[in-house]
């Protein structure tokens, strides 16, 4: 059990190598000891003897290698297992009715007609571990903290489900309308925890394999950030992982232990259900997946507890004086187990037991019957209470259990252990039958003949639910419950914004810049300034943002152990215990999972926090966008920022680093509000529209919508112009505003341009007016995505209600009036700008950076991309020429005057960048 000083150790379970021997005579002592040990005694004897003297040694704080897996038996002997302070008749009854309830509720919604599937086997597997946790330990939230964050399972939802109907939290009705959100609402039940689309219910979103596992480690180390913080006090709060051995294959579930342990993270638990199965056969048919995971959690520097055998093995075990058993275990690979799992006592008695005479005495009294019973021990209350004691007691490291049970269990031998179990939804009578025997329930065979089979509760006033209330009052309320008690937080004043809204006078800066400068303020704020939770992926420098160090400070549980090899310049690498930056590492994975505990812990903590997320765009949507979808689906709030934008600005970095699509990708998230502004003023009312939004009263008095922000910003230094007057704020939220009317020449046309592309299009309108008698507008698209999803609400209203007066799209309504043609240009791929297209009233071409990026000047790239200021004069003559205000010979000269087929004619453009 490791200390605080020993959180985090930089040897683990360290072995001198190059220490003398100062006593030959006394090691030759203890070697000759073990020699006769294993001569006299035997090798199992000596290994034992090994073994204990490792346990002793590390009891009295001798360093001595960590053993990376160890026998295939409990961790927890059975002398040192606690007393069960349960009434285990009473929990075997609530249990059964749950199993039962979890199993009809999925069967009946396969009833004709309807057929919407569901999973009952993961459940059946891991019933036992969830009703040890509800009874015994997951902690509510009526004590007015957060409680204890559980992510479940997400193919077990029905059971959970289950558990909710017997304590009256959810009606037969309910149960009913199991996947059936629109068609049975208001009773409809999502098919795993979607804390959208159950906001009352669920808290964390987990069915997406391995984001369950990522999402527990951050939660429980934005515990452990927000305590130190002074924010919120989450010391009695633990937050449990309850996952299966087949989800462990993803790297998001297994990819950040390391933090885990690093930050000593005792108050989380992963619960791994080792069922052996994934949905198409074993995990490790040739292997043993408890071992295996054994060995990567103990090397990433966690505390294991195994539970693999329940109760019945314990005298056996307790005869297993030569490890014969032990043995036996340890060799049997997960294939064989599941086969053991689907045959008789008789062929377990030949197979298991039948080729050692030792193992074949062991059971000779026992029957075939009592035999087959030999069980799992995530299947017995007694070992599942005794494992989560321990890992709740257990200090300095994060606990994992791996309790190893059989998929399916208790649904009967169509079910139980059988390949193809997950996918099996219909149990037939007969099966409803045996199963119902199995769980002892008083449902006669005619209820079961006739229709659906019924659902079963014992009644409110028995001793079995009363049992069950008692339990979640004495800890502190129901579970899973979602409770919003934060209130609206007191936003900043104009004033706050008033200095990136002057813009960037002579000097040239980067809208990462400009962001960060008003973030800076914004953290100056006494209301919210200590709200702000930095994180970026290894890349503060990159975005101009270590000037957060010295104040804001980098967030480490164990403060500064070290003098920085900076520490004598102005901005010095500067990490503490209650820095508000996390600095996650090399990983976007992590930094988006962290984004999303903080960005939820105004409903988790009921203290609203406010993250602010900066990464290089291209490794945001693209590479972590299973996440965002996590991040809407969990109701996380905050601001994300894909700094170094777009598909030209990176100059030199190539392929890898050029985004060209990640609004398209944000577009398809329905809980994010996507921008992509050209300058410091748009940057500040966005940001000052997003606070309200999100963290101010709405309407009906809650604390802020359920949305976050998406704010592209780039890397390329401009002049920002200050605010104009009577600026139209209100074009600037919902997505164009125009920017710039032409003021010569006497061809009218439109020029549409968002973020970095804004300055081309002034450039090109400057080109149109003196060369070309083309008067061209500019109209700065802050958001194409809002603006499409604005005009998608239009159509749909208008669908609906054709007898009312139609909607036309703000889009439609803002470009009235203005002649065209009209030309979109950006950094971004053209599939981004036509999402408009058919809104937009009158002639539409766009031009876009479609393909894949590469390194070289900015202007190289795009003349490449023909996205520069010269292609889009010969965009707006090409469509002028369409239109007859232009002579289509004009279009020739104008591509030989800019040369726009040769790429090297271009000016590369501006070098470099400040962010």
């Amino acid at each position: 059990m490791a200390s605080g000083s020993d959180r985090n150790p930089i040897i683990i379970g360290g072995l001198p190598s190059q220490v003398p021997d100062f006593d030959p005579e006394e090691t030759k002592e203890w070697l000759d000891s073990l020699d006769a040990a294993v001569d006299e005694r035997g090798r199992e004897r000596a290994r034992y003897l090994m073994l204990r003297l490792i346990e002793r040694a590390r009891e009295k704080r001798v360093a001595v290698p960590e053993m990376r897996s160890t026998d295939y038996v409990n961790t927890i002997a059975t002398k040192d297992e606690p007393f069960f302070p349960g009434n285990e008749e009473i929990e075997r009854k609530i249990l059964n009715a749950t199993r039962w309830n979890a199993a009809v509720m999925v069967s009946r919604a396969q009833r004709p007609g309807i057929g919407v599937g569901g999973h009952i086997a993961t459940f059946a597997s891991s019933a036992s571990l969830y009703d040890v946790g509800f009874n015994h330990f997951f902690r509510g939230k009526d004590e007015g903290d957060g409680g204890d964050q559980v992510f479940f399972q997400g193919h077990a939802s029905p059971g959970i489900y289950a558990r909710a109907f017997l304590l009256d939290r959810l009606s037969e009705q309910n149960l009913d309308a199991f996947r059936q959100e629109k068609s049975r609402a208001p009773y409809g039940l999502s098919s795993y925890p979607h804390p959208r689309l159950m906001p009352d219910f669920w808290e964390f979103p987990t069915v997406s394999m391995g984001l369950g596992p990522i999402g527990a480690i951050y939660q429980a180390r934005m515990n452990r950030y927000m305590e130190a913080r002074g924010i919120a006090d989450t010391s009695k709060s633990h937050v449990w992982a309850f996952l299966g051995d087949g989800e462990m294959d993803e790297p998001e579930s297994l990819g950040q232990l390391s933090i885990a342990a690093r930050e000593g993270l005792d108050n989380l638990t992963f619960v791994v259900n080792c069922n052996l199965q994934r949905l198409d056969g074993p995990v490790r048919g040739n292997g043993k997946i408890i071992q295996e995971l054994e060995s990567i959690f103990r090397g990433a520097g966690w505390n294991v507890i195994k539970l693999v055998w329940d109760r019945t093995w314990d005298p056996l075990l307790a005869q297993d004086r030569d490890g014969v058993l032990v043995n036996k275990m340890n060799t049997t690979p997960d294939g064989q187990f599941q086969t053991y799992a689907t045959e008789t006592g008789a062929y377990i008695r030949d197979h298991f037991f039948g080729d050692d005479h030792r193992l074949r005495a062991m059971v000779e009294g026992m029957t075939d019957d009592q035999i087959l019973h030999l069980g799992r021990g995530g299947h017995d209350h007694k070992k599942i209470f005794a494992a989560f004691s321990a890992a709740k007691a257990h200090k300095g490291q994060p606990t994992v259990i791996l309790a190893k049970t059989i998929k399916g269990w208790t649904l009967g031998p169509n079910f139980e252990g059988r390949n193809a179990t997950h996918q099996m939804k219909k149990l037939t009578v007969d099966d409803l039958k045996r199963f119902r025997d199995r769980l002892h329930l008083p449902i006669s065979d005619k209820e079961l003949e006739s229709g659906a089979p019924p659902y079963y509760h014992p009644g409110r006033d028995t001793e079995e639910i009363q049992y069950m209330h008692d339990r979640r009052k004495g800890l502190g309320g129901y579970v899973p419950t979602r409770v919003v008690r934060a209130k609206p937080l007191a936003l900043p004043e104009d004033k706050t914004y008033a200095t990136v809204k002057k813009g960037s006078g002579q000097q040239s800066i980067a809208t990462t810049m400009a962001f960060v400068r008003l973030l800076k303020d914004l953290m100056r704020d006494k209301e919210i300034g200590k709200r702000f939770v930095l994180i970026a992926p290894d890349e503060y420098r990159t975005f101009g943002m270590d000037s957060f160090f010295p104040s804001a400070k980098i967030y480490n549980p164990l403060g500064q152990q070290y003098e920085a090899v900076d520490r004598d310049l102005l901005l010095a690498y500067k990490e503490a215990p209650n820095g508000q930056m996390l600095h996650d590492g090399i990983s976007e994975a992590g930094c988006t999972a962290s984004l999303i505990a903080a960005g939820s812990a105004y409903a988790t903590h009921g203290e609203p926090l406010i993250p602010v997320y900066v990464f290089y765009s291209m490794f945001g949507f693209q590479r972590t966008g299973d996440q965002f979808w996590q991040m809407s689906d969990q109701l996380s709030r905050g601001f994300v920022l894909g700094a170094t934008a777009g598909r030209t600005t990176l100059t030199g970095e190539g392929l890898q680093h050029a985004d060209g699509h990640s609004q398209l990708l944000a577009s398809t998230n329905p809980g994010c509000v996507a921008y992509d502004p050209a300058f410091s003023y748009e940057i500040a009312h966005i940001v000052q529209d997003g606070l309200r939004r999100m963290y101010g009263p709405t309407a009906d008095g809650r604390p802020g919508e359920d949305v976050f922000y998406y704010l592209t910003v780039y890397n390329e230094p401009i002049q920002h112009p200050a605010e104009p007057e009577n600026v139209d704020v209100e074009g600037i939220l919902k997505g164009v505003y125009r920017f710039s009317e032409g003021t010569s020449g006497s061809i009218p046309a439109q020029i549409m341009a968002s973020g970095v592309a804004v300055p081309w299009a002034v450039e090109a309108q400057k080109i149109l007016a003196e060369e070309w008698n083309v008067k061209a507008d500019i109209w700065s698209a802050t958001s194409w995505n809002e603006l499409r999803r604005e005009a998608v609400a239009c159509e749909e209203h208008n669908l609906l209600h054709p007898e009312e007066e139609q909607q036309v799209p703000y889009v439609t309504r803002k470009l009235s009036g203005a002649e065209g043609p009209f030309v979109a240009v950006s950094d971004w791929m053209r599939s981004v700008p036509d999402q408009i297209a058919r809104w937009v009233p009158g002639t539409y071409q766009s031009l876009g950076a479609d393909g894949f990026g590469f390194a070289d000047t900015r202007g190289a790239a795009r003349r490449f991309f023909h996205i520069d200021a010269q292609s889009i004069v010969v965009a707006v003559l090409t469509e002028l020429a369409k239109e007859g205000k232009v002579d289509r010979s004009a279009l020739k000269q104008a591509i030989d005057r800019y040369q726009l087929l040769d790429v090297s004619a271009a000016d590369p453009g501006a070098a470099g960048g400040d962010a």
